[in-house]
């Protein structure tokens, strides 16, 4: 049996660098930074006073009573699955073949702990009858499929870091398996708060830039001390190559392998040999068809870590081989910072932008490559890729061990 061919016709993105997909890739191609100091008092002790908030507040956006009603990822999620949607021609679909999956790593914790104030301050009278659907993961993807009435299923998959892109890879399986034609895919997360930082650097795992916080990111560089915090959302619309065909859709990519792994080594550290990336990276290329030569960019996971830069560096290189040398790297989590749950989808909706105007964004603040990153790392300025037949690799790894490659070629 032909496995079924699946595409991207919508691509919806609201982050810290920009309120849609124009803006965001626009500062993606100029290395503009979204990272700001958070100047709220309930900040000022914290180690860490800084991260990724959305370029354009969703509540300027959204309608007051819509936006009420929704955890601020929720908002997050909407406003990029509606862009996508509109992107994609508004697809005219029965409801029965329309499908979400929509990830969230940690869903809406900042309504559950400001509730959780209410409560103590005001009474449980007080509290907001939507605090569950506000608080519960699965809301964005729930609240999305109610805005477009998707009756195929609703999926939210979790799995920390990694979230987003594992969401592609459901919604890829629901398309492959017969069960939709249409599923709106991507992820989302909006978890700034003390209690979130507070906990990230506890265990070392921010970095503390205070003084330059828009060069506080910085993939693949010497003095690169750990990541930033980021909000955001990213959706991609997936058909049937044959739905997209018949009603004239553009067609942006083909969403063509998927490779899913997890390490087995720690509930916070990647294994340094980085061989789950690697195997995952494998069963995608393999999955999708094609050989390492084909691959021509990769978005990179890149966090701005020290143990993790190295250790997917190092899966890259032993997966592409001598074809690594002519494949542009790019860590955009160097401007967005890392939006957790949202990062893959983000960075899909970037990685399809690359392959689909052929150049790849830059690495902001790479001053001093390390030494142990043997990729071709672009900086300084977007690079243009090569025309033809081609494919894209994005790479996203989380907590857990979690591992999750997808390819996207030309069609």
């Amino acid at each position: 049996m032909t496995q079924q061919r699946v595409v991207v016709t919508g691509l919806g993105a609201t982050t810290p660098v920009g309120g849609d997909v124009d803006s965001t890739w626009e500062g993606l191609l100029t290395g503009r930074s979204g990272i700001r100091l958070l100047d709220q008092e309930r900040y000022a002790e914290l180690p860490v006073r800084f991260a990724g908030q959305a370029a354009v507040d969703p509540t300027d956006v959204l309608e007051r009573p819509e936006a009420r009603k929704l955890d601020r990822s929720q908002q997050l999620a909407l406003i990029a699955g509606r862009e996508a949607w509109a992107d994609a021609g508004s697809p005219d679909v029965e409801p029965e073949r329309l499908g979400v999956a929509l990830a969230s790593g940690i869903g809406g914790i900042v309504s559950l702990l400001e509730q959780n104030e209410v409560l103590k301050e005001r009474g449980w009278t007080r509290v907001s009858p939507m605090s569950v659907p506000m608080l519960m993961p699965n809301g964005a993807a729930a609240w999305v499929g109610l805005d477009l009435g998707a009756k195929a299923g609703i999926h939210t998959p979790v799995s920390a870091c990694a979230s987003g892109a594992e969401a592609v890879s459901v919604a890829l399986e629901m398309i492959r398996s017969g069960r939709a034609d249409v599923v709106v895919a991507g992820g989302t997360e909006a978890c700034t708060h003390p209690i979130t930082i507070a906990a990230f650097a506890a265990m070392r795992a921010l970095s503390t830039r205070n003084d330059e916080p828009e060069r506080a990111s910085r993939p693949y560089d010497k003095g690169r001390d750990g990541f930033v915090m980021g909000e955001g959302a990213g959706c991609l619309v997936l058909e049937t190559l044959e739905h997209a065909q018949a009603r004239g859709a553009r067609i942006y990519a083909e969403v063509a392998g998927v490779g899913i792994t997890s390490d087995g080594h720690h509930i916070a550290q990647p294994d340094p040999t980085g061989s789950g990336a690697s195997r995952a990276m494998q069963f995608a290329i393999d999955n999708a068809g094609i050989t390492p030569a084909d691959i021509i960019h990769v978005n990179a996971h890149a966090t701005s870590t020290p143990q993790g830069d190295v250790a997917e560096a190092g899966a890259i290189r032993r997966v592409l081989g001598s074809a690594a040398d002519g494949v542009a790297v790019s860590g955009t989590k160097s401007m967005t910072g890392h939006l957790l749950g949202g990062a893959g989808a983000v960075e899909s909706v970037a990685a399809i932008k690359a392959l689909y105007h052929r150049i790849a964004p830059v690495t902001a603040n790479l001053d001093d490559p390390d030494d142990e990153i043997d990729l071709d790392v672009v900086s300084g300025s977007p690079r243009a890729l090569r025309d033809g037949d081609a494919a894209v690799l994005n790479n996203s790894f989380g907590f857990g061990g979690h591992n999750v490659a997808l390819i996207f070629r030309s069609v």
